[in-house]
């Protein structure tokens, strides 16, 4: 069954008359076309009944058809209204849909209001939990790009330690990275980080023109996309011998990440995997320096449903691909994180990035 007609059977079993895909990387999801259409409209409009059609910038159209989409493509031009399109291309269906299934977490209140407008009897729903629901099991397909992307991510973290030396700054050794991964005709899945020294103490930090220098902690966070898929890896390795307090803070992070991943089965809620890796963390004396979650879920998208928390019921399922990334933040001391990418197995888990663990000295 497509992804499409799995909508449909949604629509029907729910007497909802029409849903509307906006968000890029659901709208891929759905269609299997990928575009960036930075303020343009693009959607996919999926209906009860009636044939759905994919609605893109009008110089889109021939990328569209080309990526599969098997149904029509509308396209708007920028001297048109987008939106007022869209209302032609459904009302040309002969439907007047009372039930929109919309994603209320992305749909800009402007285009929301431009349908309530062209269909003023028309009530909106939430489709962003099916949409969840449909992405968070992947399938073996998707499970082989994520693998993929994975291996890459792990190529990448091995040319930032070989580009590791005294006096190159962050952002040279950021520019190796990303450089190497184009040279495999792939891109990053989101802004590298290259943080040394007190910098690696930041969760979030910024590469900049510091140089490294002996003695310093180096935490590389980054991902890349194969074929439409995301990785997402951190390792933090040392240059030159490490203090006795940095090795402690890297042993417990370590502990964390393997304790939380070796719990990881269908079955097992979110938040016990969190709270795995946190008491480990507290457990040492570290607690209050591990500040975010333990991980997210991870496919299309870098960042995607489900959130890996303390508060989060949800039980895991065979087929869910999310990240696993404890860490401790101590600014006088270092910045320590170290993340995988695992996916639930029938009775266990499989461990994507691959990339060693243990402390590096370089």
């Amino acid at each position: 069954m497509s992804k499409v007609e799995e909508i449909q059977n949604y629509l029907q079993q729910h007497q909802i008359d029409a849903a509307f895909v906006t968000t890029p990387d659901n709208v891929f999801y759905v269609s299997g076309f990928k575009s960036d259409p930075h303020e343009r409209l693009l959607g996919v409009m999926i209906f009860k009944e009636a044939e759905p059609f994919l609605i893109c910038p009008k110089m889109e159209i021939p990328d569209a058809k080309d990526a599969g989409w098997p149904y029509d493509v509308i396209g708007h031009q920028d001297t048109e209204n987008s939106m007022e399109v869209l209302a032609q291309a459904i009302k040309a269906r002969n439907v007047n849909p009372q039930t929109f299934a919309i994603e209320k977490a992305q749909l800009i209140v402007e285009r929301l209001e431009a349908l309530q407008q062209s269909f003023p009897q028309a009530s909106f729903v939430r489709l962003d939990e099916k949409i969840n629901a449909m992405r968070v099991i992947k399938d073996e397909t998707e499970l082989e790009k994520l693998r993929k992307a994975a291996e890459l991510a792990d190529y990448a973290i091995e040319i930032g330690c070989k580009e590791i030396a005294e006096g190159k700054t962050e952002m040279e050794i950021l520019t190796a990275i990303e450089s190497a991964i184009k040279d495999k005709g792939c891109k990053m899945s989101f802004e590298t980080m290259v943080l040394s020294g007190p910098k690696t103490a930041s969760p979030h930090g910024k590469p900049g023109a510091r140089k490294i220098e002996k003695g310093d902690m180096i935490l590389f966070d980054l991902g890349v996309i194969y074929d439409g898929y995301c990785s997402d890896i951190t390792r933090t390795v040392a240059f030159g011998e490490p203090s006795e307090a940095q090795k402690e803070i890297y042993n417990t992070v370590l502990s964390a990440n393997m304790n939380a991943i070796a719990a990881v089965k269908p079955g097992v809620r979110a938040m016990d995997l969190d709270i795995i890796a946190r008491d480990t963390i507290s457990n040492a004396g570290y607690g209050e320096y591990f500040t975010h979650r333990l991980g997210h879920g991870l496919g299309i998208s870098v960042h995607e449903f489900p959130s890996v928390t303390g508060a989060n019921e949800m039980t895991m399922e065979e087929g869910m691909v999310f990240t696993i990334e404890p860490g401790i933040y101590k600014s006088d001391v270092t910045g320590v994180r170290i993340e995988d990418d695992v996916v639930v197995t029938k009775d266990g888990v499989e461990v994507l990035t691959k990339f060693p663990k243990d402390l590096i000295v370089l």
